[in-house]
């Protein structure tokens, strides 16, 4: 994987994020899911390279190989998406990039939403797949919501979710090496299988339901609003479009210019659907002039 790219390790702080980048020409940023790594892009990364792009793959804090604060502590502020989005500022500036693109899928879109909305000088264009904010998810509850992403509810439990998870994490998280990619799902299960790796996404479950929710809720009430453009994907073969309709619709309650549409894929869009995603995401950069 990611011929080319080289890896590196970068202290923020309270934590020490692992990162794989390459290529040259306008950096883009490549914020991963749950419960995947930064090897997830292992089938994009190249293809925006080839586009002319330089890009950077990090392990979110907690998540792969990355590394957080040992004690989350009980407002689970280690973990929140602004913890996360700190420690990617520091990274892209000790990597040189004063500005990027930048494209979060899962709870890496969450992520890439706080970064853009906290620091809006550093974001020249944002992509945010597969989401809509978590305080829209939670102000839209149903029994369908909640059925079919009971996980949240779960994973936001003490205690309980560790211990069924690390029971068996392969059997709970069911990768598939003949879709992932041999070493991509080899890197994702060495992750999974480490207790301290299963907190951190469970953290990241636990702040999105309070601190990350609080977050959000004061962006609405000030209007904080994203300013720089922004793509909005979803997966055809995943339910956020069954939930909501036109995920574009609530979005242009939080972005100025915002487009979009849906990918043919199931929801791991970057493993399934690489083509189409690269060539989405290159060609809405090359939208949007350099400043």
């Amino acid at each position: 994987m990611f011929n080319g790219f080289r890896e590196r390790t970068i202290d923020t702080g309270d934590a020490s994020i692992v990162l794989r980048h390459g290529g040259d020409g306008p950096p883009v940023l490549l914020l991963h899911g749950h419960p995947r790594t930064s090897a997830t892009w292992h089938r994009v990364a190249p293809l925006l390279v080839a586009r002319g792009f330089s890009v950077v793959c990090p392990d979110l804090r907690g998540y792969g190989r990355s590394r957080g604060p040992d004690d989350p502590g009980p407002d689970h502020a280690a973990h929140s998406k602004r913890a996360m989005a700190d420690d990617l500022v520091t990274v892209m500036g000790e990597l040189g990039y004063n500005r990027f693109f930048l494209a979060g899928h899962d709870r890496g879109s969450y992520v890439a939403l706080r970064l853009t909305l906290d620091h809006p000088d550093l974001v020249t264009g944002v992509a945010l797949l597969d989401c809509i904010p978590i305080s829209e998810h939670l102000s839209r509850i149903t029994a369908e919501f909640a059925t079919r992403w009971y996980h949240w509810f779960f994973f936001a439990q003490p205690d309980v979710p560790e211990r069924v998870i690390n029971a068996d994490p392969a059997r709970w998280y069911h990768g598939d090496p003949g879709t992932m990619g041999v070493e991509n799902h080899q890197e994702w299960l060495t992750a999974i299988r480490k207790p301290e790796v299963v907190r951190a996404m469970l953290e990241d479950y636990r702040a999105g339901l309070t601190i990350d929710r609080r977050h959000e809720e004061e962006d609405r009430a000030s209007g904080n609003r994203l300013r720089c453009p922004t793509l909005a994907l979803w997966s055809l073969g995943d339910d956020l479009q069954d939930l909501y309709g036109d995920p574009l619709l609530i979005w242009r309650d939080w972005a100025d210019d915002v487009r979009g549409h849906g990918i043919d894929s199931g929801h791991h869009m970057a493993e399934e659907a690489p083509e189409e995603l690269a060539t989405a995401l290159a060609d809405f950069y090359r939208t949007i002039p350099s400043r």
